[in-house]
C-alpha cells in the first residue's frame, strides 16, 4: 500500500513539473508546417514534400455529411489539411485572363508506400516521368499536364489527388480545410505537385496534420511510450530494492556504491521524461523543445555516467587501487567528449523531429559517437585484463569471482550489441520505404534493455551488504583467503581447528609461519 501511493504521489509531481515544462515553446512534429517552401525541380515536375508517417487504419469512417469533434484518441485516423496557401510569381500570373476559371493547376499526392510505382510513368521504358507528357498521354491515357496516377489494386480512389487551382491573375490558390481518412495501415507519403512550368518558383504555406486512432505520434514512435512507461516501473523496482539495501547497510557503502545509486537515479529520470515527452506529444501534436531538449540531455548523462563506471570497475577503482591516480584526467576527458557528441547526436535525432525517417545530419554525427564507443570498449577490456591479473597475483578470491561475472557479463553485452547493430544495417537497408516501420520501434528499444539489464548485473554483483568492505581495496595479500580461513575457524567444531590452521599455513607466506610458531611458543 505504501509503495503504490509513493509512486502515485511520483507520477502526480511530474504531471506537475510537466505542464511547467509544457510552457516553453513547441516543435510541431506530427503538425507538419509549411512556411513559404520552394518548389524544387524534379524531371518533369515542380514538387514540395510535405511528409512521411506510419499511420494505422481508423477504427472507423465517419458519414460524409456528419460533422465530427476530432479528439487524440477518437479511433480516427487521417491527414488534415489546414489553409494550404500556394503563391506564384506575379509574372506567372500576368500570362493569364483576368477571367480565367484555370490559370494554373497544382495537385496534392498522397500514396502509401507499396503504391510508389502507381505515382509516375515512363515512355518506351525510358527514365520515369511524374508528369504526363503528350507520349504518355497516347500510351496510358493519362491527361497531359497532371501527375500519372495507376489506381491501386486494393482501393481504386488510392493514390489519392486533390487538385487546388489559380483563377485569373490570382497570385495565391488556397485549400481552407480538408480531411483525408486513413483506411489501411502503411507508411504514407505527401506532396504537393505541379506539372506547369509557367508555375516554376512557386511556393507553399499552410500545415497538415497527421494523426493516428490513438493520438498523434507517429507510428514508429506510438509503441515507445508503452515502452517508456514499463522502463519506468523497472527502473522504480530496481530502485527500491538497491535502495533498502543501501539504508540497511548504509555503514559498509563503498564509494563505487555512490556512482551506481547516481546511475540508477540517472536512469529513473530519462524514464519517466522519455515517457512524459511521447504522452504529450501524443495528446497535442507538438513536442516541447524544452521537456525533450531536458530528456536528450539526461540520457546523454546517464550514457557517459554509466560508461564511465564501467570503465572504472574495469580498472579496479576502490577495489585494486584507491584512485584512478593520473588516469583520472584521461578518464574526464574521454567522459566530457562522449558526452558533448552523444548529446548533439540525440538533439538531431528527438529534437523538432517531424518525419519518420532519420536526416542525414544524424548520419554524420552517429560516426564519432560510435568511434568512441569503441575506443572505450577497447580501454574496458585492456583495463579489466590487467585487473584479473592482480587480483589473481594476490590470490583474493571473492573480488576474482565477481570481476570473472562481471567481465562475462560484459563480453555477452559487447557480443549482443555488435550483433543488434548488424542486424539494424540489415533491416535498414533491406527496407529503403519504411515498409516494415511497425517494427521500427524496437531497434530503439533494445539499447535501453541493454543498458538496464547490465546494469542489473552491475548491482548484483556490488550490492551493499555487511561484507561490502571485502570488495575494498587493501594493500593485504591473500585478504580474502584469510576471511574465508577465519569465518571457517568460528563455524567448525574443536576437533577440526587444527586441520584449518594446517591448510591456512600450507596457504600462506613463510613469514606468517614463523608469527605463528613464535605465537605458539609464547603461549
Amino acid at each position: 500500500m505504501a509503495g503504490t501511493i509513493s509512486v502515485q504521489c511520483l507520477i502526480t509531481a511530474l504531471q506537475q513539473l510537466l505542464l511547467l515544462l509544457s510552457f516553453f515553446r513547441s516543435v510541431e512534429s506530427a503538425i507538419h508546417i509549411y512556411d513559404r517552401d520552394p518548389f524544387r525541380e524534379v524531371g518533369n515536375a515542380y514538387l514540395v514534400s510535405g511528409g512521411s508517417e506510419g499511420v494505422a487504419s481508423s477504427r472507423f469512417i465517419p458519414p460524409p455529411l456528419r460533422p465530427l469533434r476530432s479528439t487524440a484518441h477518437d479511433g480516427l485516423s487521417y491527414i488534415r489539411f489546414e489553409n494550404i496557401t500556394f503563391s506564384r510569381r506575379k509574372a506567372a500570373a500576368d500570362q493569364h485572363p483576368t477571367m480565367a476559371y484555370n490559370s494554373g493547376l497544382v495537385q496534392i499526392i498522397i500514396f502509401e508506400a507499396a503504391d510508389r510505382d502507381n505515382i509516375g510513368g515512363s515512355p518506351y521504358g525510358g527514365q520515369r516521368s511524374i508528369c504526363c507528357t503528350a507520349d504518355l498521354a497516347k500510351l496510358e491515357g493519362c491527361k497531359q499536364g497532371e501527375v500519372i496516377r495507376i489506381p491501386s489494386a486494393t482501393d481504386a480512389n488510392w493514390p489519392m489527388v486533390l487538385n487546388v487551382n489559380f483563377k485569373g491573375r490570382q497570385l495565391s490558390a488556397q485549400l481552407k480545410k480538408k480531411e483525408v481518412y486513413i483506411k489501411t495501415t502503411g507508411m504514407y507519403n505527401l506532396f504537393f505537385i505541379s506539372c506547369d512550368p509557367k508555375l516554376k518558383g512557386m511556393k507553399v504555406s499552410g500545415r497538415t496534420v497527421w494523426k493516428n486512432p490513438d493520438g498523434y505520434l507517429p507510428g514508429r514512435m506510438s509503441p515507445l511510450m508503452k515502452f517508456y512507461a514499463i522502463m519506468t516501473v523497472s527502473y522504480i523496482l530496481l530502485a527500491a530494492i538497491w535502495c533498502l539495501q543501501y539504508v540497511k547497510h548504509r555503514q559498509d557503502v563503498l564509494p563505487l556504491q555512490y556512482c551506481i545509486t547516481g546511475v540508477i537515479a540517472l536512469g529513473l529520470l530519462e524514464m519517466i521524461f522519455w515517457y512524459f515527452d511521447y504522452a504529450y506529444f501524443n495528446n497535442t501534436g507538438t513536442r516541447p523543445v524544452g521537456l525533450t531538449t531536458w530528456v536528450v540531455t539526461i540520457g546523454a548523462t546517464r550514457r557517459t555516467v554509466s560508461r564511465l563506471l564501467i570503465l572504472s570497475i574495469s580498472m579496479g577503482y576502490g577495489v585494486v587501487r584507491p584512485t584512478l591516480g593520473g588516469l583520472t584526467t584521461k578518464v574526464l576527458l574521454l567522459g566530457i567528449t562522449y558526452f558533448v557528441a552523444s548529446i548533439l547526436l540525440n538533439i538531431t535525432e528527438y529534437v523538432g523531429t517531424i518525419n519518420d525517417i532519420a536526416g542525414r545530419a544524424r548520419v554524420l554525427l552517429v560516426l564519432p559517437d560510435a568511434l568512441l564507443d569503441a575506443f572505450l570498449i577497447l580501454w574496458i577490456f585492456t583495463s579489466l585484463s590487467k585487473t584479473l591479473e592482480q587480483l589473481q597475483a594476490k590470490r583474493s578470491s571473492v573480488k576474482l569471482d565477481i570481476y570473472r561475472q562481471f567481465s562475462n557479463a560484459l563480453a555477452i553485452t559487447v557480443i549482443a550489441s555488435v550483433a543488434w547493430i548488424g542486424y539494424e544495417v540489415y533491416f535498414k537497408a533491406t527496407d529503403p520505404f519504411n515498409e516494415r516501420w511497425q517494427g521500427g520501434w524496437i531497434i530503439t528499444a533494445f539499447w535501453d534493455i541493454l543498458a538496464f539489464g547490465l546494469l542489473c548485473v552491475i548491482c548484483y554483483l556490488w550490492a551493499p551488504s555487511q561484507s561490502s568492505q571485502r570488495y575494498a581495496y587493501s594493500d593485504e595479500r591473500g585478504e580474502d583467503d584469510d576471511e574465508e580461513t577465519e569465518s571457517l575457524c568460528k563455524e567448525t567444531p574443536q576437533g577440526d581447528i587444527g586441520l584449518i590452521k594446517m591448510d591456512r599455513k600450507e596457504g600462506s607466506d613463510s613469514s606468517d609461519v614463523e608469527d605463528d610458531t613464535q605465537e605458539g611458543k609464547r603461549e
